[in-house]
């Protein structure tokens, strides 16, 4: 069982123009390919190329969605952070004071899931069209 060795020790060399280059450029940077020597061998043995793909839409989706989350987070975290006080307290004072706190917290937390509601309602209006 011999296994044959695949070494490649043979050299193409081409010149280019800038124009050809940046043009040969632009095509590898749009495929899978991770060297630009596989890329031309597929080209040149006309092999077939998995070409990717970028979504400017799904970029920004992205963007929107890790602000989201770390707006939710801290809210969520406020909210949690409230209501280990509560916990702690025993005077009707402060009892009083945290029920204060807490609707003020509460109305924090409303807003950012208002807002995040209308974020993805934008996002989905954009993707549906």
């Amino acid at each position: 069982m011999n296994k044959q060795k695949n070494n490649r020790n043979k050299w193409l060399h081409v010149r280019l123009t800038e124009a050809e280059h940046n043009a040969v450029n632009n095509a590898f940077s749009k495929t899978t390919s991770t060297k630009l020597s596989e890329f031309l061998r597929k080209q040149v043995l006309s092999k077939p190329h998995i070409g990717r793909y970028r979504n400017d839409s799904l970029n920004e989706f992205v963007t929107v969605l890790a602000a989201l989350k770390m707006e939710l987070k801290a809210a969520g975290n406020n909210l949690n952070q409230a209501v280990k006080k509560l916990h702690t307290l025993s005077d009707k004072k402060d009892m009083e004071r945290w029920l204060i706190t807490w609707e003020l917290d509460k109305r924090s937390f409303q807003k950012s899931v208002d807002s995040i509601a209308s974020h993805m309602d934008k996002i989905n209006d954009q993707w549906f069209q």
